[in-house]
C-alpha cells in the first residue's frame, strides 16, 4: 500500500487493536506516535519492538479526555515531527452495567474517553492537517454502536456518537483534502475476549456467520487500507468488520 503522509498518531495504542495498528504502520515506514494513558511500560515495550525491527516510533502519555492536555501534547508532536498526517482514534474504555445500576462515573468516563477524547484529538490535529491540506482520520467505533447491546448503553452511545462525528467531519473537512472514516469491529481476540469462558465464546460464535472471532490483524489491515492512497476516494464511511455478526 502507498502512503502519502509520514507521521501517524494512534491513541490508546499500548495494547490490543491499537498496538497492532501502530506496529503495522511502523512496519510500512511511517513514524508512529504511540499514545497511552496509564500503560507506560506496555507502550515502551511496543516501541522497543518496533525500533528493533527498524521502525520509527515514540511513546507519549496523555489523557485524550483532557482537552488542554491533549492539545499541548499534540502541539509538541507536530512541532517535533513537522506534521501529523494520520490520526487513529482508538482509545476506549468500558464500564458495563444495566442502566438502573449505572452511576455517574460509569456514564461520564466512557463518554469522556470514547467520544470526547476523539473529538478533542481531531480538534487539535485537524488544524495541522488543514494547513497542509492533507490528512486521514480513522475512528475506531464498534459493532455495538450499530446494533446496541443490553448492559452497554453508555458504551453504545459513545460508539454511535463516533459514527455521527465521522460523517459530519467527512463533510466538513473533505474540501481540505482530509478524509474521515470509521471502523466498527465486532468481537476481536483481545484481553477482554480472552477472559470469556468457552461457553460464552461458543454463544458468541453461534451468531457470527464466519464462525470465529476476529483478530487484531484483521482490524489493523482494514485501517491500513483506509489510511492508504488505495482508498483515496473513500470518506464518511463506517465499515463493519464483524465476520457477519451484523448484516
Amino acid at each position: 500500500m502507498m502512503f502519502k503522509g509520514s507521521v501517524a498518531l494512534v491513541t490508546g495504542a499500548s495494547r490490543g487493536i491499537g498496538a497492532q495498528i501502530a506496529y503495522q504502520l511502523a512496519m510500512r515506514g511511517l513514524t508512529v506516535i504511540i499514545n497511552y494513558s496509564s500503560s507506560k511500560d506496555k507502550a515502551l515495550k511496543l516501541c522497543d519492538k518496533i525500533t528493533s525491527k527498524g521502525g520509527k516510533c515514540e511513546a507519549i502519555g496523555f489523557n485524550v479526555a483532557d482537552f488542554d492536555g491533549a492539545g499541548e501534547a499534540i502541539k509538541r508532536i507536530a512541532n517535533k515531527y513537522g506534521s501529523i498526517d494520520y490520526l487513529i482514534n482508538n482509545a476506549g474504555i468500558t464500564k458495563d452495567n444495566l442502566i438502573m445500576r449505572m452511576n455517574k462515573e460509569d456514564i461520564d468516563s466512557v463518554i469522556d474517553v470514547n467520544l470526547k477524547g476523539a473529538i478533542n484529538c481531531i480538534k487539535h490535529v485537524s488544524k495541522y492537517m488543514i494547513k497542509k491540506r492533507f490528512g486521514v482520520i480513522v475512528n475506531i467505533s464498534s459493532i455495538i454502536g450499530l446494533m446496541g447491546n443490553a448492559g452497554q448503553s453508555n458504551y453504545a452511545a459513545s460508539k454511535a456518537g463516533l459514527i455521527g462525528l465521522t460523517k459530519s467531519l467527512a463533510k466538513e473537512l473533505g474540501g481540505r483534502n482530509i478524509r474521515v472514516n470509521a471502523v466498527a469491529p465486532g468481537y476481536i481476540e483481545t484481553d477482554m475476549t480472552a477472559a470469556l469462558s468457552e461457553e460464552q465464546k461458543k454463544a458468541l460464535m453461534d451468531n457470527i456467520a464466519l464462525g470465529r472471532l476476529g483478530s487484531v490483524e484483521d482490524v489493523a489491515n482494514l485501517v491500513e487500507f483506509l489510511l492508504s492512497e488505495e482508498s483515496s476516494y473513500i470518506t464518511g464511511e463506517v465499515i463493519n468488520i464483524s465476520g457477519g455478526l451484523y448484516i
